[in-house]
């Protein structure tokens, strides 16, 4: 029986940390100076003009960044279609980012880098001011909630090294950034936007500081129509935070986010569908909605000039609701002439109550005559999902989950982490400094349960537990030049086995009992950096080896061909994902000293070129009929990693003068091919084949006028282009999912 982190230990933890904390304060931490008229001045750095995006500083938050590859965007700084989160103009100037582009709602942010699949970010360890926003961390880290980009002050993308203060995930971290207010008493934020298709959204935020007091508070509401027939949707998003400072090196605060959904899901097409008419659907009766609760408590502490500490308390209460006719779009979704009425549909749920807490802590110490930096802290987590599926749904065409007698599947799995931490920044110069750090991983996964019913009798699910220890060791280095600085990094990474991995499509499907959690490691090589005011710049190679994918091979049953074959599950594969990353912003005018005359011109491009491809992964196929079944072997070396584009470009012009702003940007995404056997030719189903590449333009503009207020609006794919980012197996397909056509969006504001 597993052996449960329980809340109760978390908060005693928890309690004692905080506690330590405050005794720590009461010490001295320095001596003071035998002569008490010498005042020790803290050396000051001048930095000139940063250009979106920005890098963190060596550190930050209790947090070693030198020698990693980091990009933060600031959303005030771009223009761009915040309202849908639109996720194509947003990370634009982040070279190696997939999007996938479901629908236009945005209500989900599907982004990956470096090749990696951009399935609900499921890849990045994804964070809202600093702590858990996914499902399940290690079991299911699928984002299926992202705060509304209005709310957002800044985007943070960390890669290469992320593994070692993050957690394992292969793609780094994604931080999203709320918006605060620490200088005034009192500030109102409005933002109101109509557009295509019945667009409607209202973001109204308020927030201060008063005295010791600070409070920040918003409330999103969006509806829409949808670019596709049946995929009208409808959100709310609210948020809150308070926090008191006990001293100015002292604070606690506390913030909750509710957000709750429903979305028709249009569904995929056959490639004969799409080529005729992207926007139709013959979906009508499906539909997804997850309310999702996140709350956090955060302390943050400084004890004396070299020692600093944050422990954050954390959780997630959410569900995930699926209710539709889920067969290939080949297949209509249509009253039965028998029946009279339509086919019962599909419905799917699942819950989720995830804990954590984690501390980080940041000690400066000299060293001869540099002074060094050590980070180091800890994290627990406790991960509960319930997951109920193929439950026999209604015949109706709303948002209705009940269903008819018992879920054939009824599952629960649950997840234990314990985690250490180190990493130390030895600054052998002023300008050359080494960050060694280790991160050691326990995690254990159970899951019990019902995994069928068969003539009325259940099928009880074999519990399996998965319990292992990991030791991930990496190491950065950087080099300052002036204003530049050359990185390089080298992390081990892994990605844990996921409830999907142990829970087979079928019965009759068997998991390996040797299944292994995916392993592997980033490489970074860069050089990056700003020139006076006017050039901005980031250029680096990449190396991605991905160890122990897992997939299905076919095997007899019982060894004999005259039984049948099972769907076995294992460790199939490995892959390498290598390339290149850059780039580059020039501001025109400042460089041609003509920005009073002109305003600011800025030229942006980023580029990158990616070889993804499998350098060891075998399959199985069938042939025959029984009892002459025969089973082939291949092996698809050399062929890319479906979804991964060989090459993603964003070029980009950017005009500010007085009180307008504006930016043009196109968008350029080579082909994919969608499963690993490179299959060209679409199927019937529209479940696999190449996608195209394709180019989209966007154009993005702001007016502020009477010192408070802001007009913005922009036309999105303003050339009207055909295109697809992704085919889907199941939710929300399957089949071929078409990007969005043109739209526009106009938007009034007022901030004081």
């Amino acid at each position: 029986m597993l052996r449960r982190i329980n809340l109760n230990k978390m908060k005693q933890l928890f309690v004692l940390s905080f506690s330590s904390l405050f005794l720590f304060q009461t010490l001295k931490a320095q001596k003071k100076e035998s002569n008490d008229s010498i005042v020790k001045l803290n050396p000051v750095t001048v930095s000139p003009i940063q250009q979106s995006p920005e890098r963190m500083s060596e550190t930050k938050g209790n947090i070693i960044f030198s020698g990693k590859k980091n990009e933060v965007i600031k959303l005030n700084a771009i223009h761009a279609n915040l309202t849908t989160n639109n996720a194509r103009e947003v990370f634009s100037r982040i070279p190696g980012v997939t999007v996938w582009e479901n629908d236009g709602s945005g209500i989900q942010i599907n982004v990956g880098v470096r090749g990696l699949s951009p399935n609900r970010s499921w890849e990045l360890n994804t964070r809202q001011n600093g702590y858990d926003i996914s499902s399940d961390v290690f079991g299911y880290p699928e984002a299926y909630y992202n705060p509304p980009l209005e709310a957002v002050e800044t985007l943070e993308l960390v890669r290469g090294g992320a593994s070692l203060q993050f957690g394992p995930q292969f793609g780094g971290m994604l931080n999203y950034v709320l918006k605060r207010e620490a200088k005034k008493k009192f500030t109102f934020e409005s933002q109101n936007t109509t557009g295509s298709y019945n667009l409607m959204s209202a973001y109204n935020a308020i927030g201060g500081k008063v005295g010791k007091f600070s409070y920040y508070a918003y409330n999103h509401s969006r509806s829409a129509d949808g670019w596709r027939e049946n995929s009208s949707y409808k959100i709310r998003n609210s948020h809150l935070f308070l926090e008191y400072a006990f001293t100015e090196k002292t604070k606690l605060s506390v913030e909750y986010t509710n957000m709750d959904y429903q979305m028709q899901q249009a569904g995929g097409l056959t490639d004969a569908q799409f080529k005729t008419n992207p926007k139709q659907s013959s979906r009508n009766r499906n539909w997804f909605g997850t309310p999702w609760n996140l709350f956090a408590l955060n302390f943050d502490t400084k004890i004396n000039d070299k020692f600093s500490s944050n422990t954050k308390l954390f959780g997630l209460i959410g569900e995930r609701n699926s209710v539709g006719f889920t067969a290939t779009p080949n297949n209509s979704d249509t009253i039965d002439p028998v029946t009279n009425q339509y086919a019962n549909r599909r419905v799917d749920r699942d819950f989720y109550e995830n804990f954590g807490i984690e501390n980080r802590n940041l000690l400066r110490y000299n060293l001869g005559k540099t002074e060094n930096n050590l980070a180091f802290g800890m994290r627990l987590y406790q991960a509960n999902t319930n997951r109920k599926q193929n439950g026999l749904g209604t015949t109706e065409s709303e948002f209705n989950v009940n269903i008819d007698g018992n879920y054939p599947r009824d599952l629960d799995f649950f997840t234990e982490n314990v985690a250490l931490f180190i990493e130390n920044q030895f600054k052998v110069t002023e300008n050359f400094s080494i960050t060694p750090g280790i991160r050691y991983e326990y995690i254990s996964s159970n899951g019990r349960g019902r995994f069928g019913i068969i003539s009325g009798n259940d099928v009880p699910f074999e519990e399996k537990k998965i319990s292992r220890s990991k030791t991930l060791f990496g190491l950065g280095l950087e080099y300052k030049l002036g204003t530049t600085n050359i990185y390089a990094n080298i992390t081990q990474a892994y990605r844990p086995v996921l409830f999907s991995d142990i829970t087979p499509p079928a019965v009759t499907d068997q998991i390996d009992p040797n299944l292994k959690d995916a392993s592997g490691f980033n490489a970074d090589l860069g050089y990056r950096g700003t020139f006076k005011n006017y050039l901005n710049f980031d250029f680096s190679l990449f190396y991605l080896s991905y160890n122990n994918r897992i997939g299905g091979v076919r095997q007899f049953v019982n060894n004999d061909p005259a039984e049948g074959t099972f769907l076995y599950r294992t460790n199939l594969g490995e892959t390498v994902n290598k390339g290149f990353e850059g780039f580059v912003n020039l501001n025109v005018t400042r460089f041609f000293e003509v920005e009073n005359r002109f305003g600011n011109i800025d030229l942006f491009a980023t580029v990158s070129f990616i070889d993804s491809r499998y350098t060891d992964f075998k399959i199985y196929s069938t042939s025959g009929t029984t009892p002459n079944i025969i089973i082939t072997e291949n092996n698809l070396k050399g062929n890319r990693v479906e979804n991964a584009p060989r090459y993603i470009h964003n070029f980009g012009i950017g005009w500010n003068k007085n009180n307008f702003s504006a930016t043009l940007q196109y968008k350029m995404s080579g082909k994919i091919f969608t499963d690993a056997n490179n299959t060209v030719t679409p199927s019937e189903n529209g479940v696999t084949g190449l996608l195209d590449q394709y180019n989209v333009l966007d154009l993005s503009a702001e007016y502020k006028f009477l010192k408070n207020y802001n007009l913005r609006g922009g036309i999105n794919n303003l050339t009207d282009e055909m295109y697809a980012t992704r085919r889907a197996g199941g939710y929300p397909g399957p089949g071929i999912l078409p990007g969005e056509g043109r739209t526009f969006f106009i938007s009034i504001g007022v901030k004081f």
